[in-house]
């Protein structure tokens, strides 16, 4: 079953954010699970943003957080936060083209 982790940030250093993303990225390469990542910026909060991430499954979603790089990025992610994040964890039930 696809799983989908969405990851709520506040912080006014999201072009640091990318960097770390675009980082974490370059060092898992042909390793990581992730499918796909959307970054979206809240409209009516200002400096709130929701990370999308796509995964195969639940099971690949825990794979990819046990990569080394993956817990070092989350600590880094934090400290470039002006709170805490929040995560959602999502079985995929269904996907409907609209």
């Amino acid at each position: 079953m696809p799983f989908i982790q969405i990851i709520e940030l506040t912080t006014n250093r999201v072009d640091e954010v990318a960097a770390l993303v675009a980082g974490w990225r370059s060092a898992t390469e042909d390793r990581r699970t992730a499918q796909r990542g959307t970054l979206t910026q809240d409209r009516d909060r200002p400096d709130t943003y929701l990370q999308i991430v796509e995964f195969p499954s639940f099971e690949d979603a825990m794979s990819n957080s046990d990569l080394p790089e993956t817990a070092g990025f989350a600590k880094q992610l934090a400290e470039l936060c002006d709170g805490p994040l929040i995560f959602r964890n999502l079985d995929v039930r269904s996907v409907e083209e609209m």
